[in-house]
């Protein structure tokens, strides 16, 4: 089937028109034939058999029943209407209802009219109902291709409250299915086919839609996971083969003056085998002439910022300048204090560029930038402005990378004629499987080691009824001379209640740590910037011994002497946000504590997410834990989660798939990176579609 004709407009198939196209546009995002065909169905219901209403049981069981309708009720609630219709076998009678889409309904039904309805039955006042039934004439169930397997397409409230129902996009299919002849071009090369033993795609996209039993759908599935996985893998890998052949990168051959000064003299502790590993490889990609695009994963307190300094100075000594973007200004300035520190006596000059930065030192900057005198660059955004112009940036270092947008990295490249080396730093850790989806394009580096003297953090989980228990810890914590943190989540949902959380927490802290023996901080979002900052600057000068606080805190503050974290109402934190809140102690060399505190009540969820913290220090283990509660679209946020938009694979249960669709797209590419090979034409061609249609994730030909 030519590519072209799948393009077709969805309003030109027979059933649809003009109103129903405009609604699966807008609902389903369906605007062609191939929108349609790869609507992939979320289950599918046996429906072989049927039952007669005096069979039923109360367990509220998807049924299907043959019948009529022979009387019809509109019956006033305190909320709106309900639709009732009085539903009849040879066995018994039962109630249909509707609370929505009754004009529609009431219009179109038949009554005393043979149907087949199917949903799911409810005991409800002494008689069995069937809340928004999919109905059919009988005459047209009759006419229509009997499956075994009924798909349940996505839906939403519009589609049924208009009559899209899931019924009407299962006859879409069939029409669709009956124009293109049920035939469909070859996407992948008959060796692919072979060794994988695949179903062809024609048979794959039938059964799909219309399988014949449980054996062809499971084979229809992976054959179509599988090549919708390929696809990505193809281009992530020929994207990180062309850059490495045709983008040129600078070459910093030199190990001068700058980089060994510091790590003779200035380096305050020995550097982890991890870190050396890491360093290593990143001046193995300086040095090979191709521009260098480099994840670098490593735990909150691995040492990447140590990392990051050090791979500044090869860029300073090889005569180019550097910059660091964080995405934000607590970070930021936890960046540019920490690597200033580092770098007093070493004559290199650093500076800080934020939305805060008064234009008397913009000015400043901008000068020092383009004269070449500034060699290293550290801030938020404002990085990216176009005033800012460097004299020679051979190095851009992002942090937190999963906060920007691809816009936004990719003015970073156009900072220089030839595209700076790019450093993506993460202190979330990336699932294996998540990072070769999102990340199959760069090379990847791991710190997977603490920094030597670093403790490992001891979790406990705690109910509300322990907190007296809780206080008394605290109490000897502080005789040590140590500080606590005392955490209140902030969802912006609740701002009200979680303020109202906050401030009662408060009061509770300060009549049991009473002045003058105990000081304390307070920090949250309704605060003045001034005075958020003097608060944590009293902290981190030692003044206050608690810091009562909203997640403000998860970036941004380094307190060696903070060693025990209490995380209030901890089931309603995700998984990855209480392994940032734990990062923020340990970072001393005495013995630190997270603390879990919880009302009784806590969901299946909740307490898996409560022992893996209790259990494992381990980023990585975490961030597999997450990835599998939460998918990947809610774990890399907003601005990440289109890209893993799949139409069918699934990263998390499919990870075997992944796996084999990466070694097929890597074998392919090194034998072939062309796609020039007579037996793999049918793959550039598809792949030539998808570039063409801009779209990785919808793709046939």
């Amino acid at each position: 089937m030519n590519a072209n004709f799948l393009q077709t407009p969805i309003t030109y198939l027979k059933g649809v028109g003009p109103h129903r196209a405009q609604i699966l546009q807008s609902e389903l995002g369906i605007g062609t034939y191939q929108d349609l065909l790869n609507l992939y169905p979320n289950r599918y219901i046996d429906k072989t058999q049927y039952y007669k209403i005096g069979q039923l049981q109360r367990n509220n069981a998807d049924v299907q029943i043959v019948g009529k309708i022979i009387h019809l009720k509109t019956i006033e609630q305190k909320k709106g209407k309900r639709l009732t219709a009085t539903f009849i076998d040879d066995t018994g009678e039962m109630e249909l209802v509707w609370f929505r889409g009754q004009k529609w309904i009431r219009e179109n039904l038949k009554l005393n009219t043979p149907y087949v309805i199917f949903g799911r039955c409810n005991w409800y006042n002494g008689k069995f109902s069937m809340p928004h039934p999919e109905m059919e004439l009988l005459a047209e169930h009759e006419k229509g291709l009997k499956i075994a397997m009924q798909p349940i397409y996505p839906s939403t409230e519009k589609l049924g409250n208009s009559g899209i129902t899931n019924r009407v996009i299962n006859k879409l299919q069939q029409q669709l299915f009956i124009e293109t002849k049920g035939r469909f071009s070859e996407t992948l090369s008959d060796r692919l086919v072979h060794e994988l033993k695949l179903i062809s795609k024609s048979e794959a996209l039938f059964n799909i839609h219309f399988p014949k039993n449980q054996a062809f759908l499971a084979k229809a599935q992976f054959r179509l996971k599988f090549e919708e996985l390929f696809y990505i893998q193809l281009q992530l890998i020929s994207k990180k083969m062309l850059r490495k052949q045709k983008i040129r990168g600078f070459n910093f051959d030199q190990v001068g003056e700058r980089f060994n000064d510091f790590y003779t003299n200035h380096l305050p502790f020995e550097l982890t085998n991890a870190q050396k590993r890491v360093i290593k490889e990143i001046r193995a990609d300086l040095g090979s002439n191709a521009q260098m695009n480099r994840l670098l994963q490593g735990d909150v307190g691995s040492g990447k910022t140590i990392v990051a300094l050090m791979i500044m100075l090869l860029a300073i000594d090889n005569d180019f300048q550097a910059c660091l973007m964080a995405p934000t200004e607590i970070l930021a300035n936890q960046h540019y204090n920490g690597i200033k520190g580092l770098l007093d006596g070493t004559g290199v000059r650093i500076a800080l560029l934020t939305g805060s930065t008064k234009k008397s030192e913009r000015n400043n900057i901008h000068q020092e930038l383009e004269s070449g005198e500034l060699h290293i660059l550290i801030g938020t955004h404002a990085l990216l402005e176009d005033k800012v112009q460097y004299k020679n940036l051979g190095l851009a270092i992002v942090d937190e990378q999963h906060r920007f947008g691809v816009a936004q990295r990719s003015k970073l490249w156009h900072k220089n004629e030839i595209p700076p080396h790019i450093l993506v730093m993460t202190a979330t850790p990336i699932p294996r499987t998540l990072a070769m989806s999102l990340y199959g394009d760069l090379d990847i580096s791991v710190i997977d080691e603490l920094p030597p003297g670093r403790k490992a953090i001891k979790t406990v989980h705690r109910y509300d009824s322990n907190r007296l228990k809780v206080f008394a810890f605290i109490k000897d914590e502080i005789k040590k001379g140590r500080q606590i943190y005392v955490v209140y989540p902030l969802i912006q949902e609740s701002e009200a209640l979680d303020y109202k959380d906050l401030m009662d927490g408060y009061e509770s802290i300060v009549r049991d740590f009473p002045q003058p023996e105990y000081q304390i901080s307070i920090v949250h979002g309704k605060m003045k910037p001034v005075d958020k900052d003097y608060e944590m600057e009293r902290f981190v000068k030692g003044e206050t011994q608690i810091m009562v606080a909203t997640t403000v805190i998860e970036v941004g503050v380094n307190v060696p002497n903070a060693s025990v974290m209490i995380i209030e109402s901890a089931e309603r934190f995700g998984l990855s946000q209480l392994h940032q809140l734990r990062g923020r102690v340990g970072r001393g060399a005495d013995q630190s504590y997270c603390i879990l505190m919880t009302g009784h009540k806590l969901s299946t969820e909740a307490k898996t997410r409560l022992e893996t913290m209790v259990r494992t220090n381990d980023g990585f283990e975490i961030a597999e834990v997450d990835l599998k509660l939460r998918g990947p679209g809610d774990l890399m946020g907003t601005q990440q989660s289109g890209i893993l938009n799949l139409k069918i694979a699934d990263i998390v249960k499919d990870n075997d798939i992944l796996k084999t669709a990466r070694h097929y797209a890597i074998k392919t590419l090194k034998e072939d990176p062309g796609l020039e090979n007579t037996e793999n034409l049918t793959i550039r061609h598809t792949y030539a579609q998808i570039v063409k249609q801009k779209n990785i994730w919808n793709y046939i030909s």
